[in-house]
């Protein structure tokens, strides 16, 4: 091959190699995908809607704790809590679960919204209406059903039903109770692994004089601090153990606030006692206190707070005394127990969804 030719093929060769190169570094330069948030539908009545400021509690509790990459979806909104959130829900005030799943009104608003998780606290009207918890629950059935045809891998959290006694309406406190005793049984029979049901319990330690305003709607204090408090953990179990990652932070076991527990035991039975104390710098306002026991134990009462499901993964919520812990300050709580053969204490403690340390 003559000089010539072989300088053009070195040329091209030159030039195919810068472009490979550059194409490589163009490449490189592209910045991560985005994460796609997880799509939260918040699925009620005008305690979800223009009286659920919750709402706003929750979302604000979820950002503080890592779990960024959540998106509030609905075709409504109700911007006026306070603070910074996400407004977007399906709250639609006075709205029965029978008559929107009557009325087949879910499937638009889930094809508008492509939700990953539903909450969904459903049945106050209804109970308000005399129905019966069959009518209620054959609802819920329409409306899982129609949860998983659009989405099949949906997650569910339902809610037991806060507490009502509304002028006018006998029954109604009696009604809630029923309702609320068949919501377990319900979910257990119809949750599948790749679509579950979870239970909240928004009635237990819910007072209708204290945490209303009208015996039915939460009072923008305690009412809506409780409400938020019992929906937190479920919900952040659901997306998943700290969210998006906030970045260095302090280990497990050293957040803002420390636990100490006594237990004392005997043949089948145990007491706990449980001190948190707030060593952060500013004022908790309404808590939760998640903690696991072991194997075999279950608890059958307590004492200054309440406590859902009572074996396993446990939740203490505050009673409307003591949802106030200032910074240096303690609240002590503690339940009896009975056990199967080990008497050990609770462990694994995290205040409104950030681990504690022990002492």
């Amino acid at each position: 091959m003559s000089a010539s030719p072989r300088r053009r093929l070195g040329r091209l060769l030159t030039l195919l190699l810068t472009l490979l190169l550059a194409a490589g570094t163009g490449l490189a330069a592209q910045p991560a995908a985005a994460a796609t948030p997880t799509r939260v539908m918040l699925l009620g009545d005008s305690i979800t809607g223009n009286n659920g400021c919750w709402r706003a509690l929750l979302w604000q509790h979820l950002q503080s704790t890592g779990h960024t990459d959540v998106d509030f979806v609905g075709t409504l909104q109700n911007p006026y809590c306070q603070g910074s959130f996400d407004v977007d829900n399906e709250g639609h005030g006075g709205f029965l679960a029978t008559g929107i799943a009557n009325n087949n009104q879910l499937p638009g608003w889930l094809s508008a919204t492509q939700p990953d998780i539903v909450l969904m606290m459903l049945g106050t009207n209804d109970v308000w209406s005399h129905l019966p918890p069959a009518t209620i629950l054959d609802a819920y059935r329409t409306l899982l059903g129609q949860m998983r045809a659009q989405n099949p891998d949906m997650r569910l959290i339902v809610a037991q039903i806060p507490p009502m006694n509304p002028g006018g309406c006998a029954d109604c406190a009696q009604g809630a109770v029923n309702l609320n005793n068949a919501i377990p049984g319900w979910a257990a029979t119809h949750s599948t692994e790749r679509s579950p049901i979870t239970v909240v319990d928004q009635w237990t330690g819910f007072d209708t004089a204290a945490d209303t305003t009208d015996g039915v709607h939460p009072n923008e204090t305690t009412g809506i601090q409780k409400l938020a408090s019992r929906w937190y953990p479920a919900l952040a179990a659901a997306l998943g153990e700290g969210g998006t990652d906030p970045g260095p932070g302090p280990d497990p076991g050293t957040g803002a606030c420390r636990v100490a527990v006594t237990t004392n035991s005997w043949n089948t039975g145990l007491t706990a006692s449980i001190s948190v104390t707030n060593t952060g710098t500013t004022t908790v306002n309404g808590w939760s206190l998640g903690f696991t026991l072991a194997g075999g134990q279950r608890i059958t009462s307590g004492w200054n707070a309440t406590y859902s499901p009572s074996s396993g993964a446990v939740t203490a919520t505050n009673a409307a005394y003591n949802g106030t812990i200032a910074p240096g300050a303690s609240v002590s709580i503690g339940f009896q127990a009975t056990h199967t053969g080990d008497a050990s204490g609770p462990t694994a403690f995290a205040l409104n969804g950030s681990a504690c340390a022990t002492s």
